[in-house]
C-alpha cells in the first residue's frame, strides 16, 4: 500500500499474552519498515516511529499536521538504549534514572549523532524517556531502536488516553493502533533540562517538583525565555485543546455559578460543567462531570472528560478552578494551554 493514499487502520488487543505478543510482533515488523504505530504508554498514547529514521520521524509530523519546530521525545528501554541517544549522560542522570525510571520522566540531554535532526526541531538536545508501559517497552526490545513517539493526536489537539481517542482523530492516517487500556498517568511526562544548571524543569508532569527536588538538590521550576529552537514538547501556547472553548471558573456556590452561566449567552445544553468540589445540582445530570479531588485521579480523567465534550459537540467548557497544591501543577499547565 502507498503510505500517500488513506490507509485502512488495524487496531489490535493486548488482552491476552498470545494477543499482547502478535500485536508487539505487528507493531515491530512495521516500525521496521519505516510505517507510524500508535502504541500505548502510562502518561498518553504515543504516535511511534523509529527514532533513527529520520524519513519516518517525518511522517509523524505529517500524520499530526504538527510544527517542524516542536521537538519529539525519545522513547528507549534500558539505560543502555539511553546513553546512545546522548552525547553526555551526567551522574545527576544516573541518579534521576534510578528514582524515576522506568516512568513518565523525560531528560534533555546533549544529542547524539545518531538522532536525526528532525527528531529534536533542529537543536542539539534531545529528551530520552523509559515509559513504564509494559506493551511499548516490549516493542522497542523487538525492534532494537528507540522510537521518536509524541502523543497520538493531530496537533494542539486533546492528547488520547485510549486506543478509541487514537482512532477518532488519526483513524485512516496510520497502519496500526495497538489497543493496551487506558493510560493509567492520564497526562504527558515531566519534562527535566538537565543541560543546564541548576536543572531546569521545561514542563510539569505528575512527578513533581519536590520528588525532583529530593533527589537533585536544586532545581529551577520558572521557564525562562530561550532563543533557539525548543528543547521540549508543551510549550507552545496553545496545545492540548478540544475542539469547543474551554475556561476556568472559581464559583462560590451555585448562584455565582448559574450567573456566569447566564452571562456566557450560550444554551445550557451547549454548555458542560467538569466539577471537582463545589458540584452544581440543579443542572440537569448530563451537563456536569464529576472528578473526584485528587490530583491524581484528576489527571486520569481529564482527557477522557474533554474528548467527551467533543464527541457531544459541547460549545463551552468550564472547569472549577483547581487548588492551589503544587502537585496540581501540572493540571493547571494543561488545562491553561487548552484554553487559549
Amino acid at each position: 500500500m502507498n503510505r500517500d493514499q488513506a490507509a485502512t487502520t488495524e487496531i489490535l488487543p493486548t488482552d491476552t499474552p498470545a494477543l499482547f505478543d502478535a500485536a508487539v510482533a505487528r507493531a515491530a515488523a512495521l516500525l521496521r519498515a519505516g510505517e507510524l504505530v500508535a502504541l500505548p504508554t502510562e502518561t498518553v498514547y504515543g504516535l511511534a516511529a523509529n527514532a533513527l529514521d529520520g524519513a519516518a520521524v517525518s511522517r509523524i509530523f505529517a500524520a499530526k499536521g504538527r510544527p517542524e519546530q516542536n521537538p519529539i521525545i525519545v522513547h528507549v528501554d534500558g539505560l543502555a538504549m539511553a546513553r546512545r541517544c546522548v552525547r553526555e549522560w551526567p551522574a545527576l542522570a544516573d541518579k534521576l534514572s534510578a528514582a524515576f525510571w522506568p516512568g513518565p520522566l523525560t531528560l534533555v540531554l546533549p544529542r547524539s549523532e545518531r538522532i536525526p535532526a528532525v527528531v529534536t526541531a533542529g537543536g542539539e538536545t534531545v529528551g530520552v524517556r523509559w515509559p513504564l508501559h509494559p506493551l511499548i517497552r516490549a516493542v522497542i526490545r523487538a525492534c532494537g531502536f528507540p522510537l521518536a513517539a509524541p502523543s497520538a493526536n493531530l496537533s494542539s489537539r486533546i492528547s488520547p488516553t485510549s486506543a478509541e481517542h487514537v482512532r477518532r482523530g488519526l483513524g485512516g492516517k496510520i497502519r496500526l493502533i495497538v489497543d493496551g487500556g487506558q493510560s493509567l498517568v492520564g497526562i504527558e511526562s515531566t519534562v527535566l533540562d538537565l543541560t543546564v544548571t541548576p536543572p531546569r524543569i521545561l514542563r510539569p508532569g505528575m512527578i513533581h517538583a519536590e520528588s525532583l527536588l529530593a533527589v537533585s538538590g536544586a532545581l529551577q521550576t520558572e521557564v525562562a525565555a530561550t532563543e533557539g529552537p525548543l528543547r521540549s514538547p508543551g510549550l507552545l501556547t496553545k496545545h492540548y485543546s478540544p475542539k469547543a472553548r474551554l475556561t476556568v471558573w472559581p464559583w462560590r456556590d451555585e448562584t455565582e455559578l448559574n450567573a456566569r452561566l447566564a452571562a456566557s449567552g450560550l444554551p445550557l445544553a451547549s454548555i458542560r460543567i467538569i466539577a471537582h468540589t463545589r458540584i452544581p445540582a440543579g443542572l440537569e445530570a448530563d451537563r456536569v462531570s464529576v472528578i473526584p479531588r485528587d490530583a491524581e485521579a484528576f489527571a486520569r480523567a481529564i482527557y477522557a472528560e474533554l474528548h467527551r465534550c467533543d464527541e457531544q459537540g459541547v460549545a463551552l467548557i468550564v472547569v472549577e478552578a483547581l487548588p492551589p497544591e503544587p502537585e496540581w501543577a501540572a493540571i493547571a499547565d494543561r488545562l491553561r494551554r487548552a484554553s487559549r
